[in-house]
């Protein structure tokens, strides 16, 4: 295939959730065709899966420029700059919008299964580069579709691929077979059958991040109205000072207020905190279970497990490209030093773009949630930051693409050993995902898990 007829080709993203869609704004921006598949029915599908939590990230840290000037045509105003979204809202007022505006160039039910060069596996050196890219799809039907690219911009986050319970990084022995007891994400008590669920009954929460914070301070607000509610706090470490992020210190205040509600719940007798515990095992006792430590400690049985653990990329379907990333993270290796949580506890990274996301794999990237592999503390800010530099690199304006457009508020949280004294960063309150995975109280809830704030 010629030059020019490779240049004709669309630019492939992966996911119309924050991030892709804000590709695919930057990316019109700058005259380049961009062609947005998305495995779900709706913008967002990973944002609605947590849309009771709230970001903590207010709304003028949630849009993309490029995006706000694409939608401006339209008649959209940004809602309040100050307020915090949930992801309900983030995902009707904003994401939504977006992709009607982006129309045809935004394909649901599109669920990609392979990434590839047109007549190359990852071995063959010859011509690679100059071979556009071939994407393979499953679609809502069940018909599969390959599609040629210029390039490929891989947005589809972390959300859909939750670690497990063990402490080793594997599924805990017994944890696939508890799995009707078992659940990965932030419940959401509004719901009057997860509220059931909860309600009276004893439920262990692994994690120490803002996910677990949020869940905390769900849980304790239904103990104070459904007597026999009840937190066990598992954590993989000790307390520590920072255990409970930087409270009145951290500029995100509503981060530092999750941390807080979370201590709250300790303080109040709303639930026990168990240190030093890493599952190997889940055993049934009836119809409870009995989480056992690789120190032989036995718990307590308990009726419901939520682990919060954190996220990892889904890279099966890139196995055939060749991706740089570190071995611990499985994050881009330029990246990776800047975001390891064994060394920052905060995930003040600096501003950064298609330097550090580069592959040996011209043309390919991960950004957004994906780019920062099993790192937990990831902002929305960053990533438009990341889209807006690759698509200017693709559109071959490099000065800009080098430029820093974007300025990071401090965290008010770092210090400490990040990844084993967790005073992370994922402190969200009513507002839901900033760092790393929404988190909820009004905070957000995943990002974590999803998404991001």
């Amino acid at each position: 295939m010629s030059e020019n007829t490779s240049a004709a080709l669309p630019i492939v993203v992966i996911g119309a959730g924050p991030i892709g869609l804000a590709a695919a704004a930057q990316l019109l921006d700058r005259g380049l065709e961009p062609l947005v598949l998305e495995a779900g029915q709706t913008a967002g599908a990973a944002v609605r899966e947590w849309s009771h939590v709230r970001l903590f990230s207010p709304w003028a840290e949630v849009t993309d420029p490029a995006a706000e000037k694409l939608l401006a045509p339209t008649g959209w105003v940004r809602p309040d700059g100050v307020a915090y979204p949930t992801g309900g809202d983030w995902a009707e007022q904003y994401l939504q919008p977006l992709a009607d505006v982006l129309g045809e160039r935004v394909r649901f039910g599109a669920r990609v299964t392979g990434v590839s060069r047109t007549g190359r596996d990852r071995v063959v050196d010859a011509d690679r580069d100059q071979h556009p890219f071939t994407v393979h799809i499953l679609r809502a039907d069940g018909r599969e579709e390959r599609i040629l690219a210029r390039a490929v911009i891989d947005a589809s986050g972390t959300w859909a691929t939750p670690s497990p319970l063990g402490g080793d990084g594997l599924p805990a022995l017994g944890e696939r077979a508890a799995a009707d007891h078992v659940s990965y994400r932030v419940p959401d008590l509004k719901d009057p059958a997860v509220r059931a669920r909860y309600a009276g009954k004893r439920t262990a929460i692994i994690g120490s991040g803002a996910s677990a914070f949020t869940a905390l301070a769900y849980l304790a607000d239904l103990a104070k109205e459904a007597p026999g509610t009840h937190a066990v706090w598992i954590l993989r470490r000790g307390i520590t000072g920072s255990t409970f992020g930087g409270g009145a210190s951290d500029q995100l205040p509503a981060r530092g207020a999750l941390g807080l509600a979370a201590k709250a719940a300790v303080d109040e007798g709303h639930a026990d905190v168990v240190t030093g515990f890493r599952t190997t095992v889940v055993e049934r006792s009836g119809d409870r279970l009995v989480l056992v430590g690789e120190d032989g400690r036995r718990l307590d049985p308990v009726d419901e497990v939520i682990g919060l653990t954190g996220f990892r990329p889904d890279l099966s379907f890139l196995d055939e490209l060749r991706l740089g990333l570190d071995e611990r993270l499985q994050a881009p290796v330029e990246l990776a030093p800047l975001i390891d949580p064994n060394v920052h506890s905060c995930g003040t990274v600096y501003p950064h773009g298609v330097k550090e996301l580069s592959h040996p794999e011209q043309g390919a990237y991960l950004v957004g949630m994906k780019s920062y592999g099993r790192a937990p503390t990831f902002l929305a800010m960053t990533g438009y930051e990341q889209v807006r530099s690759i698509a200017a690199a693709l559109a071959g304006d490099q000065e800009a693409a080098e430029r820093v457009e974007l300025t990071l508020p401090e965290t008010g949280v770092c210090g400490g050993a990040g990844l084993f004294d967790e005073p992370t960063a994922e402190q969200n309150e009513e507002s839901g995902g900033c760092c790393a995975t929404p988190a909820t109280l009004p905070i957000g809830d995943t990002t974590t898990a999803p998404g991001g704030c």
